[in-house]
């Protein structure tokens, strides 16, 4: 497997995770996207920003309540490009029927593994 053929943008960790929790399909607030892939706030706003700017994720403001709220969703971009890095990464394993149906697959759910903190290796 050739270096160019991943994708920048996703070979990084936190990246990844927040491309693979939002490939549902749904909105998810910087506060759930933060819960579910264990970032620090910092790092999810950089993260997230980067995604954005790439065209892998849309993020939208709206007013809930008193306060506003920040919603990110995956663009078909970024879908397309999700799957393209699990069909490289497939690939480099010798998988060749990997189907992917654009929900997120259940290894990727984050409902498993040891209650706790998360490390950058447990981010999903």
């Amino acid at each position: 497997m050739h270096t160019g053929s991943i994708d920048e943008r996703l070979g990084i960790p936190a990246r990844l995770a927040i491309v693979a929790t939002c490939a549902d399909g749904s909105a998810w607030s910087f506060t759930r996207l933060r819960t579910e892939t264990g970032l620090a706030d910092g790092n999810l706003h950089v993260q997230t920003g980067k995604l954005v700017e790439a065209g892998y994720l849309e993020a939208a403001k709206e007013r809930q309540g008193g306060r506003m709220v920040t919603t990110f969703r995956l663009t078909d971009t970024g879908l397309r490009s999700f799957r393209a890095y699990l069909q490289t990464l497939a690939a480099a394993l010798g998988e060749t029927d990997l189907q992917f149906s654009g929900s997120r697959p259940a290894s990727l759910s984050g409902k498993s593994g040891p209650k706790g903190p998360k490390d950058d290796f447990q981010v999903w």
